[in-house]
């Protein structure tokens, strides 16, 4: 575990190595953008070869497609008590979402044409579910309900199968659950090349969505403009930020978790106002690491990946909130301090406020998506939202009067800009 303090001189400078895989990325974006090569000249045979060289799975083409009757079976062998709380979680995310949902809308504009706005849903989008220890059900849930409730029409779901091929069967009645039909067996960067450029076997996709490890983010990075990307969504992350009222179980519970995804490149923070805490924190830790079943891969991410940063008092906290941008933020503080903080920040993927709100009640059915961003990108992306999965389209339409009003407008930029033809579009139509 690292210890920062928030009074060292050069405290950004090694909070920002910390935050970032400088070391590693070179190497990364050179292995990434060696298989999207490939994949984009040898399609099929490519992605079968690196599903056999990174997953074990030896497959023919036409195998990495599951077969939908096997979602379906695999939704009738859910125990009660797992369909039931798989269907509550769809009913959380679709009602939060629903209010997302964009109107259509035209009026006026000030020279009397009438303007507007269309949405309309992405005609075929790719979803990635990453595999890894687990499997996310919980992924397929906050990614492919969105899709359906924005009126996606073609969807396409890919995450990894192990050596013998299989999925397990909770993702597949998850995704059934979701009303998904059309899943491969296709992980890694390989997936991500095979959604963008298409092969024989797998339609390419318009737009390419759902968290990944880091070279599944690389592969959504190098892919850009030849489909669109959410916001390449990487390693879970977490950072809390707690005073005195925090309770130290508590806290070092809801880090533990978020440590637990396994791909070895999670990373976890807690930002605390008191030495003491931080202490205890550390003793819950070492208390409760030994009975968790993923123990050996949470301890390398705490050993190696976690964060302790000391500051002086909350209003440091928020900026250091605010520099790191975290995919996950609780707040281990007291009800007048979570209105303080949530005026001061403004990069967090996900607020999780008070004491009694971890955050697996986000991972799993608060409502809101957990594909959130990560690796600071929480500066500049929000976390996966319903006009994701849409495209706007503005609508003009001007009549003779509302024309004659724009004119002198389209005359004087016509000059400004020396573009003589744009202007005689215009006075073409007042020639007579």
């Amino acid at each position: 575990m690292k210890e920062l303090r928030f009074e060292d001189p050069r405290f950004y400078a090694k909070l920002e190595r910390f935050a970032s895989d400088s070391a590693t990325e070179a190497s990364l974006r050179e292995t990434v953008s060696t298989i999207l090569a490939d994949v984009r000249r040898r399609g099929d045979r490519a992605v079968l070869e690196y599903t056999r060289r990174f997953d074990g799975f030896k497959s023919t083409a036409s195998g990495l497609r599951v077969d939908p009757a096997d979602l379906k079976a695999a939704e009738k062998s859910l125990a009660p008590a797992q369909r039931k709380a798989i269907r509550e979680a769809i009913r959380c995310v679709r009602e939060f979402h629903r209010k997302g949902l964009p109107q259509d809308w035209k009026g006026p504009n000030p020279q009397g044409a009438t303007v507007g706005e269309r949405w309309y849903p992405i005609q075929r989008v790719g979803i990635y579910i990453p595999a890894g220890n687990v499997p996310l059900v919980s992924t397929a849930v906050m990614t492919t309900t969105l899709a359906r409730l924005a009126g996606v029409p073609s969807m396409a779901v890919f995450t990894p199968a192990n050596r013998e091929g299989r999925i397990s069967p909770q993702m597949l009645a998850g995704l059934s659950l979701c009303g998904v039909e059309e899943v491969y067996r296709v992980g890694g960067a390989q997936a991500i090349a095979a959604m963008a450029f298409g092969t024989r076997t797998i339609p390419a996709v318009n737009k390419v969505m759902g968290p990944g490890n880091a070279y599944v983010a690389e592969a959504q990075r190098q892919v850009f403009g030849t489909v669109g990307i959410d916001l390449l969504p990487g390693p879970s992350e977490a950072l809390a930020i707690a005073d005195a009222s925090a309770r130290p179980d508590y806290v070092a519970a809801d880090l533990l978790a978020q440590a637990e995804h396994g791909s070895g490149r999670e990373r976890v923070y807690l930002v605390h106002t008191g030495d003491s805490l931080a202490k205890s924190v550390q003793s819950e830790v070492e208390r409760m690491l030994p009975k968790l079943k993923h123990r050996e891969a949470v301890r390398r991410i705490w050993q190696k990946r976690t964060s302790f940063i000391r500051v002086p008092d909350l209003k440091a906290a928020a900026e250091v909130a605010n520099f790191v941008a975290p995919e996950h933020l609780e707040l281990h503080v007291g009800q007048a301090e979570i209105k303080g903080l949530l005026k001061s920040i403004h990069t967090a993927g996900a607020i999780l406020c008070g004491h009694d709100t971890p955050t697996v009640l986000g991972d799993f059915t608060a409502g809101p998506s957990h594909t959130l961003p990560t690796s600071r990108t929480g500066r500049f992306f929000s976390g996966l939202k319903i006009t994701d999965f849409m495209r706007r389209s503005s609508v003009v339409q001007y009549d003779r009067k509302s024309l004659a009003r724009a004119r002198e407008v389209i005359r004087v930029f016509s000059e400004l800009e020396d573009l003589d033809a744009h202007g005689n579009s215009m006075e073409i139509r007042f020639g007579d």
